[in-house]
C-alpha cells in the first residue's frame, strides 16, 4: 500500500474512534479558547520545487467538542530564483483530535496513555496535548496556472500551554496536491515540520 494512503487510512479511523471522555462531558465551543495559530513550515515536497523551503500559515479553530475540533488553516509558499517564480496557496479543513493516547487508559495499575506521555513528554507529561489530524482542501494554482487543484494529507504533533490564551504548538504534516509549476501540472508530496503558537 502507498505510504500516503496507508496514513490517511490510520489518521481517518483514528478520528472515526471516540474517545470515551467526549459522551461524557463534551461541549460544542464555538470560535474556543485560542482560536487563532500561526506557524513557520519547514517545507520539503517532490514536485514544484524539490527544494527545502520555509512556508507561512496561518489558521483559527471554528468548532470544538470535547477533545475533537475543526481548524480552517491557509498555507502560502513563496520561491523566487533567477530562473523562475512560484507562488502557491492553499486552504484546508483540518479536523484534529486532541490527547487522542488517553483512549489507552488501561490497565489500571500501568496505564498505557501515562506511559506513553512520561517517556514523550518527561516532566511536561500533565501539561502535554498531542493530537492527530488530517487536511483536506485545495490550492491554487492547482491543475493549471489558474484553476484549483485538491489537497489531502494527515499529522500528528503536540501542543503545550504556555499561559492563560497562548501555547506552543509543534507537528509533523504529510500532504499530497495538484500544483502547475513552469506549465506542468502533477501530483507533488510534501512533508512539513511546523512549529509556531496559538492565542
Amino acid at each position: 500500500m502507498h505510504i500516503s494512503g496507508l496514513l490517511i487510512g490510520m489518521v481517518l479511523l483514528a478520528l472515526a474512534l471516540p474517545p470515551k471522555t467526549a459522551a461524557q462531558e463534551a461541549v460544542l465551543n464555538i470560535l474556543p479558547l485560542r482560536p487563532f495559530s500561526f506557524d513557520v513550515s519547514f517545507n520539503h515536497r517532490t514536485f514544484a520545487p524539490t527544494r527545502r523551503v520555509l512556508t507561512l500559515q496561518a489558521g483559527f479553530t471554528a468548532l470544538q467538542y470535547g477533545p475533537l475540533e475543526v481548524r480552517t488553516v491557509y498555507q502560502y509558499y513563496s520561491h523566487h530564483t533567477p530562473t523562475f517564480t512560484t507562488d502557491q496557496h492553499s486552504l484546508y479543513l483540518n479536523p484534529r483530535w486532541n490527547n487522542f493516547i488517553d483512549f489507552l487508559d488501561f490497565p489500571k495499575a500501568w496505564p498505557i496513555n501515562r506511559v506513553i506521555r512520561h517517556v514523550l513528554f518527561g516532566p511536561l507529561e500533565n501539561r502535554a496535548v498531542p493530537y492527530i489530524g488530517a487536511a483536506l482542501g485545495g490550492t491554487l494554482p492547482g491543475r493549471g496556472e489558474h484553476s484549483p487543484g485538491y489537497l489531502y494529507g494527515g499529522q500528528v504533533g503536540v501542543r503545550f500551554p504556555v499561559i492563560h490564551g497562548l501555547s506552543v504548538d509543534m507537528g509533523l504534516q504529510y500532504t499530497r496536491f495538484e500544483i502547475d509549476f513552469r506549465g506542468r501540472s502533477d501530483l507533488s508530496e510534501q512533508w512539513l515540520f511546523t512549529i509556531g503558537f496559538r492565542l
